[in-house]
């Protein structure tokens, strides 16, 4: 009965389509989505990176607009990627860390805690209203075969990693397309070892097929196959998150100056002999995917009908304590300057941890090189993707549609709910964005003694959050705590503490 139901409330909402009866299918607007892993807010030349080149993307960016204030829907994956889908916030998300579906589900050895079946994802009202649909890339919101497998969840064709765990690995032995194991790897490597003595060599940890290569293929193939059908393409590539162990060729288009000490996996994941070059070309990795893409688009003339919007899942990965100069896999973030000047990395509801690249290319390049600096999120993406193929948005939304904004220039309108994150991993953290002012609690799950008392920044004067103006601010923390108590729905999967001031 849930499932009919949720059937027909698809139906229902797309009864909506707003195209004329006289316009054709084929006519309306395909959607290409890319989301990068990890990838922080200054790991791209146009965001400001001076030592990674990332050509393709900057041209998209060039012929598109881009964000300056763009936050993810979580500092972690899983959750950041169910907001996505749903266009629910933390608050009201069923996804709010990055908990294995086996801990629930034992019938299930890999993948993370699937979303239920009356959870409503926009690739599913795409689906219904004629769209092809496919996800190329990780997914991270259901085991094959639960209610959270990508195929019960909107999507036609899905190929990659189902498992956020298993994509630590860019040498598996298997992918998933659909239900079915697809081979890549005689001898896969693990996504974590260490090796604390001895050369460290990167052909030690590499196997026959580098994941990402047939993913990309299958997603230019998509393209190409469906050039006569309106489609949404969702391409969650891996890259730039670790491990690192990118194809040698790439490692080598970096300075071997950079490097001068091996990572040697004291902070999880592989170990690498060239950990910045091998960074770097993570990156370039991700930068060349972008190209294939936009150009597979451009080859089937797709390019005046396609809405291409790029963005990350959260900020770059944080430090490590095994090897204190490197963070989590080996990553420098102080050496590319991976955050600018932003506070907190992957984790955190600091800045670093929540604002993302995000770049919307328009058919015609409509607007090319706009900047636009108001704030914006990921909840938007959904009713925004509605509007762009003219469906009707369901009620509930936590995001309002950015398309007026994009195509017309115009000012954004109210909004449902302030940007805000309810974060119960990571000690347990929640923000509010209020304007420009920003409201931060942390270590709400630890000790008492252990928790932090409210913070309060002016991100207009402190994009940095170096300034603490709780004691002048206490109005914003009351604030902040009225619209998280009007704002969190009960969760006893991902349960959180009620904010107090």
């Amino acid at each position: 009965m849930k499932i009919f139901c949720r059937v027909l409330l698809c139906n229902l909402l797309c009864i909506g389509i707003t195209s004329s009866a006289s316009q054709s299918v084929a006519a309306r607007l395909n959607v290409v989505l890319i989301v990068a892993d990890d990838l922080g807010w200054g790991e791209l030349g146009c965001y400001g990176q001076q030592k990674i080149p990332t050509p393709n993307i900057d041209r998209l960016a060039t012929s598109g607009q881009r964000f300056t204030q763009f936050y993810s829907g979580a500092p972690v994956c899983a959750p950041s990627r169910c907001v996505l889908m749903t266009g629910l916030h933390l608050g009201h998300a069923e996804i709010r860390g990055n908990r294995q579906a086996k801990t629930a589900f034992p019938e299930f050895d890999e993948g993370q805690f699937p979303i239920r079946s009356e959870a409503i994802t926009f690739p599913e009202l795409l689906q219904q209203a004629g769209y092809a649909t496919g996800a190329m890339g990780k997914w991270g919101l259901g085991p094959v075969g639960s209610t959270g497998d990508p195929n019960n969840q909107g999507f036609d064709l899905f190929f990659g990693y189902n498992c956020q765990a298993v994509a630590h690995s860019f040498y598996p032995e298997s992918l998933w397309r659909n239900a079915d194991k697809v081979h890549l790897n005689d001898h896969p490597i693990p996504g974590h070892k260490k090796q604390p003595e001895g050369e460290v060599r990167m052909e030690d940890w590499i196997a026959e097929t580098y994941a990402s290569r047939p993913i990309v293929a299958e997603a230019e193939q998509f393209i190409h196959d469906h050039a006569e059908k309106p489609f949404f393409l969702y391409c969650p590539f891996t890259e730039p998150h670790v491990a690192m162990h990118p194809p040698v060729e790439t490692v080598n288009q970096f300075p071997e100056s950079w490097d001068d000490t091996p990572y040697r996996g004291g902070n999880a994941y592989l170990p690498h002999p060239r950990p910045r070059a091998g960074y770097a070309a993570m990156i370039a990795e991700l930068d060349d995917h972008v190209g294939r893409v936009v150009t597979a688009v451009n080859k089937a003339g797709l390019m005046d009908r396609t809405v291409i919007i790029f963005t990350s899942d959260n900020g770059t990965t944080h430090e490590g304590s095994g090897e204190p100069n490197l963070h989590i896999g080996g990553v420098d973030a102080s050496f590319f300057d991976s955050t600018l000047n932003l506070r907190g990395y992957k984790g955190s509801v600091y800045e670093g941890g929540l604002r993302v690249p995000c770049i919307v290319r328009l058919p015609g390049d409509a607007g090319a090189g706009r900047v636009i600096d108001a704030p914006a999120w990921f909840p938007d993406i959904f009713p925004t993707v509605c509007d762009v193929v003219g469906i009707k948005k369901p009620d509930g939304l936590d995001g309002v549609s950015l398309w007026h904004l994009l195509k017309e220039k115009k000012s954004l309108g109210s909004r449902p709910s302030s940007l805000l994150w309810v974060f119960p991993e990571y000690g347990g953290q929640m923000a509010v964005r209020l304007g420009d002012m920003k409201a931060v609690r942390r270590n709400l799950k630890r000790k008492k003694a252990e928790q932090t008392p409210w913070e309060v920044y002016d991100l207009a004067t402190d994009p940095g959050e170096t300034v603490d103006l709780a004691e002048k601010r206490p109005d914003v923390v009351a604030a902040a705590v009225k619209v998280l108590l009007q704002q969190t729905s009960a969760n006893s999967v991902f349960p959180m503490p009620k904010p107090e001031i």
